[in-house]
């Protein structure tokens, strides 16, 4: 599939297509990251801090490679969802026909996509 199918009118990928690319890069990052732990990070000492406040830390790092991989999954799955369609109206002009989200045929983008977009940028 030919990344230009995705382009606007200033050629620029639109806001669907750079989200996706955006969280493809992140769930490939996340796999390919070493995964985290004591060992390989190291639990720096913290004198003032508690030995729960490290432990937490340690946990947080134990688990974000796989949990930012789930996150990418579910992202991508929205986005597999939520992807714009012909709204199947007239259009009048040189304008294009207003397009609807495949989902929850909402105007396009939609509230997810424009909330995604916000959150991602």
């Amino acid at each position: 599939m030919s990344i230009d199918m995705f382009a606007s009118a200033a050629g620029q990928l639109d806001d669907h297509e750079r989200l996706r690319l955006y969280v493809e890069g992140v769930r490939e990052r996340a796999a390919q990251a070493a995964p985290w732990g004591p060992d390989t990070v190291g639990v720096p000492a913290q004198p003032t801090g508690s030995a729960l406040l490290r432990i937490n830390d340690a946990a947080f790092y134990a688990n974000a490679r796989t949990e930012i991989a789930a996150f990418a999954d579910l992202c991508l799955s929205l986005l597999d969802l939520h992807r714009p369609r012909d709204g199947g109206g007239l259009s009048s002009g040189s304008t294009a026909a207003a397009q609807r989200c495949n989902c929850c045929m909402l105007r396009w983008p939609c509230p997810t996509i424009r909330e995604m977009s916000h959150l991602l940028k």
